[in-house]
């Protein structure tokens, strides 16, 4: 399973907006809603597709950060490296949904090194596609132990520039 395949450039946002844990949890979350290029509940700038050409519902949206919010409350996902993988299970959701982003600056967050975070995948799906799931978790945390592959997508510019360097990462 290639991550490159389940993260497409319009599920990535360089750089995120948000200055805090929860605002950046909102924003990637919100890149998941269809025509929503925004966090929940902001203006969406549009025209975001998604992986599979399908975005989540807004109901599906709150469920996700709902879901997300509880799991940080009772096991940050803060994996070190300034990395972290919030994730989620979401039943109304047909499949795994992945997103990312980079922020300009560090973030306070909880993570196994104390150290603050630049660099985030979130992941939602549902408890039937919890293999999946696992493997995502797991190809992430494979590529992101790799200084070069992290120092690759921080640079990243552009969603494109991001989706690009995780594609060569992948082949590598």
């Amino acid at each position: 399973m290639r991550l490159s395949e389940l993260l497409s450039p319009s599920r990535i946002r360089v750089p995120l907006k948000a200055g805090d844990k929860e605002g950046i949890l909102r924003e990637l979350v919100g890149l998941m809603l269809a025509g929503n290029g925004g966090a929940i509940g902001s203006e969406g700038a549009g025209g975001m597709g998604g992986t599979g050409g399908m975005g989540v519902s807004a109901a599906q949206a709150d469920e996700i950060l709902g879901a997300i919010l509880e799991r940080e409350r009772q096991f940050p996902t803060g994996i070190g490296y300034g990395v972290a993988v919030p994730h989620g299970r979401c039943p109304a959701l047909p499949s795994l949904v992945v997103v990312a982003g980079t922020t300009p600056a560090p973030i306070p967050y909880e993570t196994i090194d104390g150290e603050p975070v630049r660099l985030f995948f979130l992941l939602a799906g549902p408890e039937s596609h919890a293999g999946v799931h696992v493997k995502a978790l797991s190809r992430i945390s494979r590529l992101v132990r790799r200084e070069p592959v992290r120092g690759r997508l921080l640079a990243a510019r552009t969603a494109e520039e991001f989706h690009r360097a995780l594609v060569e990462a992948e082949g590598a």
